[in-house]
This record gives structure tokens, sequence and C-alpha cells, in this order.
């Protein structure tokens, strides 16, 4: 139970997820002059970023698996390379 609360809440209803129906915003005291419609679409403007992986999580996944790619064929090139001079020593 709350009790003695005083506060503005803005509630989006369109959350755009499967998981979630609804979302709920306490907006902070010394923003309570702002219009309903801005804090709207700033709740609806972070509803939408929150859905979406960060873009620096996919790219350095990308990244990390290019250069592990990367160090095992480095790897057999001296492999084949030591090989060769190997060989041609014997």
């Amino acid at each position: 139970m709350i009790k003695g609360v005083n506060r503005q809440v803005v509630d989006v209803l369109e959350t755009g997820s499967e998981y979630f129906e609804r979302a709920l915003f306490f907006v902070k005291p010394e923003f309570s002059y702002v219009s309903e419609g801005k804090l709207r679409e700033n709740a609806r403007q972070i509803l939408k970023n929150a859905s979406a992986p960060p873009s620096t999580r996919t790219k350095r996944g990308k990244m990390y698996y290019f250069l592990k790619v990367l160090k095992y064929c480095a790897a057999a090139a001296g492999g084949a390379a030591a090989t060769l001079i190997l060989s041609a020593v014997l």
C-alpha cells in the first residue's frame, strides 16, 4: 500500500513489445510543468530505444568473430610456412 505519494505518472499502453502491455513513467517534480503530449512523446521514444539492442553491441560482436577468424587464418598460414621451411631444410 502506498500512502502520501503525489506524483505525475505517464501511462503508455502501446509499448510495441510482445512481452509488455503497459509502461508507467514517473515524472520528476521539477518537470511537472511540461505538457502531457511532450511527456508521452518522450516516453514512447524511450520505449522505442529500449526495445532495440545497442548498435555497439552488434558491431562489437561482428568484429569479435572477424578477428577470431583472422587469427585462425594467420595461425594456419604460419603453420604452412613452418612446414615448408622445415621440409626444405631436411
